[in-house]
């Protein structure tokens, strides 16, 4: 299957009537962050979950460091970390006792005294799991992921739930590992993660691929334009609103008006005017750059947190 860290091809995981994969391909090269950008429910984490040998997959093939993860799951599991979309661990259980058990499972292993200094837990060693802060649980988990000192490291949605500052913290721990050239497999909703964090992005939506690329590459999709969200007191017809000056795209996301322009003086001037006459109100404008959003709302007319 190549010289991929990690390959996918065609794979399909099915839960009774519900197709949950469908189809989803892609591989990761070493030293890559490889991002799973879509909402929830598209198939991100069933995708990961049988990467990391957790789940069985229907049809497909994959591969994780050369190893099939269901011919040679006790293999796998030496090669790679995961932080789950959350972590459980006995209430009772010490933050360093945390680190020890994980690192007595692994051949290969990493001082627990360095992770601790590493994600700063020293002051935390002695303190039970139940008395952590939610960010400190997570940057637990982050350390349990590297004690094996994986090749390849899985983050299912690193940051759900966290506040925008234990966020930023996540964000320049996966950061680093970046720059270390640790081969990272994340998947995240969050439109910044994405586009901070990885190399490249798959964007998912129902159990398949629908973009595939660099941030830079999926944006410039939207071409030379700039967005620009309007919300009215009136409802306005699509084909109304493109024949605005400058405006090249018009989609109507949960109420609002996203269009694309490559003139957006022009195009707030055009709308300005235009709701004047037909005695409409502009109830909010925000204009932006281009996102990974706009490319999930261009190929399927929704928000990614719909």
């Amino acid at each position: 299957m190549g010289n991929a860290m990690l390959q996918v091809e065609n794979l399909v995981k099915h839960y009774g009537d519900v197709q949950a994969v469908r189809g989803v391909s892609f591989s990761v090269e070493e030293g890559e962050v490889f991002g799973l950008l879509g909402p929830n429910g598209a198939g991100k984490t069933t995708t990961v979950e049988i990467l990391e040998g957790l789940r069985t997959l229907d049809s497909g093939r994959v591969s994780v460091c050369g190893l099939d993860p269901q011919e040679k799951p006790q293999e796998l599991k030496q090669e790679i970390g995961a932080a789950l979309q959350s972590t459980s661990l006995p209430d009772k259980l010490r933050v360093m006792e945390a680190l020890r058990l994980f690192a007595s499972f692994y051949k290969r292993r990493r001082r627990p005294e360095d992770l601790l200094k590493r994600f700063g837990l020293e002051e935390k060693r002695n303190t039970f799991y139940n008395q952590l802060s939610g960010g400190q649980k997570q940057r637990l988990a982050l350390a349990m992921a590297l004690v094996n000192d994986p090749k390849v490291l899985f983050f299912d949605e690193p940051t759900a739930g966290l506040d925008p500052q234990v966020r930023r913290e996540i964000y320049d721990i996966i950061e680093e590992l970046r720059r270390e050239k640790k081969t990272i497999v994340l998947t995240t909703h969050y439109i910044e993660e994405a586009e901070r964090l990885c190399d490249r992005v798959a964007i998912i939506d129902h159990g398949k691929v629908i973009a595939l690329g660099t941030p830079r590459e999926l944006k410039s999709r939207a071409g030379a334009t700039t967005r620009v969200e309007v919300r009215l007191s009136k409802p306005e017809s699509n084909g109304i609103m493109k024949n605005l000056e400058g405006v090249v795209d018009v989609r109507e996301v949960d109420g609002a008006y996203v269009l694309h322009s490559q003139r957006p003086p022009q195009t707030i001037v055009s709308l300005v005017k235009h709701l004047e006459a037909q005695g409409n109100e502009l109830v909010s404008l925000e204009i932006a750059t281009p996102s990974l959003e706009d490319v999930f709302i261009e190929m399927t007319g929704r928000r990614l947190r719909d």
